[in-house]
């Protein structure tokens, strides 16, 4: 099971660390920070480079998510935990499909490729094709979208690397 806890947005790679050290491994089977490439130019120079896909956020896999909510409250720095009545809350399995197909293996999601011939967006490869329907904004001029999902019992928002190739 995926679980979410939040955090300072900034600290995600330190309360990760303190989750491995504080959280007995047998129970905290991995724990990742959802991230994605973001495009910038420097000097004229394109270079792409890693950011969270959910800033403030540190994703969880357990399979013993009752053992793991009672453990993280020795994690020092913790803001929330995503709770209902003294369980954490899990991602559904269409969200971890969804977060599995964004990110791959690495939970880094890479740059996708598009196109826009009048209103309509077809993105030719990376995590968003065939998820067309789900990109709400584009911003060409910084390669990126916003899509948006249902995540965590609610519309989320995130930002996604998109590189438009051409528009008609």
């Amino acid at each position: 099971m995926w679980c979410v806890i939040q955090v300072f947005t900034g600290k995600e790679e330190k309360m990760r660390r303190a989750c491995l050290k504080y959280v007995d491994p047998d129970v905290l089977e991995d724990t990742f920070i959802p991230k994605r490439i973001r495009r910038r130019k420097y000097s004229g120079v394109w270079k792409d480079e890693e950011c969270a896909l959910f800033p403030g956020y540190v994703f969880m896999i357990t399979s013993k998510p009752q053992e793991l909510y009672d453990q993280l409250w020795r994690v020092e720095g913790l803001t929330k935990l995503l709770h209902v009545e003294k369980q954490i809350l899990t991602l559904t399995d269409s969200e971890v499909e969804f977060m599995k197909r964004l990110g791959g293996k690495e939970h880094i999601a890479q740059m996708s490729i598009g196109f826009i011939v009048g209103d309509k967006v077809t993105v030719t490869d990376g995590p968003l094709k065939g998820l067309e329907g789900m990109i709400k904004k584009i911003d060409r001029h910084k390669r990126q979208c916003i899509v948006e999902t249902d995540m965590f019992g609610q519309k989320t928002k995130m930002i996604v690397g998109i590189e438009i190739v051409s528009k008609e």
